[in-house]
């Protein structure tokens, strides 16, 4: 699934980021991310959802003024998905190009999203493209496509997510340069939330302290934590008149479990901070 979001970061009709995201850096991946651009080295995000992979993805993009093709990997993503196909228009057999392949032509920042969703002849495609050849062979066109200085390949995975089966295998992880990142800390997030949303410094400060108590509940069942992204969807809807339970509830606790212990647990947790 090729994603070209018209959310106002993008130029209507290009992969072009006409505006830039807010990213706030955990550390030096910034510097790293750019250090690798200069160098022709492909990226691995790792870490766990809504902990800003994507931001920081598109927010290089911007910083280093290239396109940006995001890719939003699933179970029936195939190499034929990423290079391209002959589709058949009326009597015309016609050659489209895949996003891998029109990065390559073009130049820009490739982004494979979640890359353990797709399907393991993926990897045969990207493999050329992540050492010094940085090719791809097209066998349909029968033509190698030499990637130019300003490609960059980037791909994302949450490390442990659904199954240790979708777990990325070590020979494809040591052809990348990794970042891990993780939730940010306390302050930094109450940032994030506050220049994201608008909301006042307490609300923020608040959903972030209920979002580290929750997470702690990682390790009695909990699948994931609180995402930073759901930080944002509870201050915004808050911001937007939406009663506190509803927001926090819709954000904070159904979208994490269907379990109602671990839900009853939340709910203690949040009425520390919120009257809900």
């Amino acid at each position: 699934m090729l994603e070209r979001l018209d959310s106002g970061l993008y130029e209507t009709g290009s992969f072009e980021i006409k505006a830039e995201p807010l990213y706030l850096p955990q550390g030096r991946e910034v510097a790293l991310f750019e250090a690798a651009y200069k160098n022709k080295l492909p990226i691995m995000l790792t870490g766990p959802t809504g902990s800003g992979k994507t931001r920081l993805v598109e927010h290089m993009a911007w910083k280093l003024g290239r396109p940006l093709y995001t890719v939003a990997c699933h179970d029936d993503l195939s190499g034929n998905d990423l290079i391209g196909r002959y589709i058949i228009k009326g009597d015309i057999v016609e050659w489209i190009d895949g996003p891998l392949l029109m990065a390559v032509k073009n130049g820009g920042i490739v982004y494979l999203d979640e890359i353990v969703e797709a399907r393991k002849d993926t990897t045969v495609v990207i493999h050329p493209l992540t050492d010094h050849r940085r090719y791809m062979l097209v066998e349909k066109l029968g033509k190698i496509f030499y990637a130019p200085d300003d490609f960059m390949l980037v791909m994302s995975y949450t490390p442990g997510y659904q199954s240790v089966l979708k777990e990325l295998k070590q020979s494809p992880r040591q052809r990348f340069v990794s970042i891990a990142l993780g939730w940010p800390g306390e302050d930094l997030e109450t940032e994030i939330v506050q220049q994201e949303t608008g909301v006042d410094a307490d609300t923020a400060e608040k959903l972030v302290k209920a979002a580290n108590k929750i997470r702690n509940l990682i390790h009695q069942g909990l699948e994931e934590g609180v995402s930073t992204r759901e930080l944002v969807y509870a201050a915004t809807l808050l911001n937007s008149g939406v009663p506190t339970r509803d927001a926090l509830y819709s954000t904070m606790t159904e979208p994490l479990t269907h379990d109602s212990d671990l839900k009853r647990s939340i709910e203690e947790i949040l009425k520390n901070y919120f009257e809900v």
